[in-house]
């Protein structure tokens, strides 16, 4: 068998980190000569250079008068049918349970109809879990579609115990982490960028979300206040969402409007993540930690929150620090402790890039292709018989 594949990747288009993972994996394998096939509603955010291997097909759901809104599973199944038969792919890699892996099961039964098995590799990112997973019109078919999958990935070790103490799975779920590209996010000279947001030599300390309240938005902003109160500094907030709005209002009733930049969405988030001296993670839940880990590349400690899978990237004491979720005291007192000694920061920042090369991209792409035979191994001579049966 032909060690290069054609590989579907089913993702949300977003800056959120299913998105992200799922276009730089894609990138990640079509430099090593797979063929790669994005399928979704619209370019993905981080898919925007021209590629070899690189190919895009466009979901374009109708509006018809009998639906409120437009039927996205059946539209996203037909194309998905269209691109397995007519560019002859060789598996299915969909990201996000909901409604990603219960599309692929029906494209699998729709193409077993006619004479073609396609394997189908799930990965789980988080929220699909944690949060749509929770509810409970939604529980079945998050199960249901996780065990109909040929193969399952989790993006931490923590992600693959919370699916299995949450549902009923019978399927063995690999844990293969989230990883960093370091052609990208690497500490570039930004002297002058630095210089232009901090002219007097201030600390800058960062943030990037997707500012869901997950996130805790207004505890950075909190632990900012105190870190300001002992130190000259600075504060990013990178991204933009519902939360924005109250953090705009929060910064404006403490009086630090003048030290906050609201900075929105950003491609070129390692451009500022390059000149940041600390990077705040309080959030409430983070399956993994990506952002953490893209900071600790460009050298950044990081200051976050002990939940979820963030432990397994930023370890306490080396790394950066953890606190109780809404700690913002002791994550104040963490920060202004890296902030104020250059000798520990230093030592931190080193630490941070160590840490960060063991989710190189390099080391974990093999994860994935090694992933990926396996399953096609075994998904075409065990289970096309038990498919077509049932």
């Amino acid at each position: 068998m032909d060690n290069k594949l054609k590989i579907g990747i089913v993702c949300y288009p977003t800056f959120g980190g299913s998105g992200v993972v799922a276009t730089e994996l894609g990138l990640g394998l079509a430099k090593k000569g797979h063929q790669i096939h994005f399928i979704t509603y619209r370019q993905p955010a981080r898919l925007n250079t021209f590629q070899e291997n690189i190919y895009y097909h466009e979901v374009s759901g109708e509006d018809y008068p009998l639906f409120e809104y437009s039927p996205y599973d059946t539209a996203l199944a037909s194309k998905l049918v269209d691109v397995v038969k007519y560019e002859n792919l060789d598996l299915l890699h969909v990201h996000y349970a909901i409604p990603h892996a219960a599309v692929a099961y029906m494209v699998k039964k729709i193409l077993l109809a006619e004479g073609k098995y396609i394997p189908v590799v799930t990965t789980l990112h988080g929220t699909d879990i944690t949060l749509v997973g929770a509810n409970k019109a939604f529980a079945p078919v998050v199960a249901f579609s996780i065990n109909k999958s040929d193969g399952v990935t989790a993006v931490s070790e923590y992600l693959k115990q919370a699916t299995f103490k949450q549902f009923n799975i019978d399927n063995e779920i690999e844990a293969i982490p989230n990883f960093i590209d370091f052609e990208r996010f690497t500490k570039k000279n930004k002297d002058h960028f630095k210089k232009a947001i901090a002219p007097e030599g201030e600390k800058i300390l960062a943030h990037v979300s997707n500012f869901r309240k997950v996130k805790r938005v207004g505890d950075v902003i909190r632990v900012f206040e105190k870190v300001f109160e002992k130190t000259p500094s600075k504060l990013l907030l990178i991204g933009d969402g519902p939360e924005r709005k109250h953090a705009e209002e929060l910064c404006r009733e403490i009086g630090l409007c003048d030290e906050v930049r609201f900075l929105g969405k950003q491609d070129a988030v390692e451009e500022l993540l390059a000149v940041a001296d600390l990077f705040i993670l309080p959030s409430e839940s983070e399956s993994f930690g990506l952002a953490a880990l893209e900071a600790m590349a460009c050298e950044v400690p990081v200051i976050s929150s002990n939940v979820g899978g963030i432990p397994e990237v930023n370890i306490h004491g080396v790394t950066g620090f953890h606190s109780e979720l809404g700690d913002v005291e002791d994550m104040a007192k963490n920060a202004i402790d890296l902030l104020t000694n250059e000798d520990k920061l230093e030592t931190f920042r080193k630490n941070a890039l160590k840490q960060a090369q063991t989710f190189h991209i390099d080391k974990i792409l093999p994860k994935y292709e090694n992933y990926y035979h396996k399953v096609i191994r075994e998904s075409v001579y065990k289970n096309i018989k038990s498919e077509a049966t049932n």
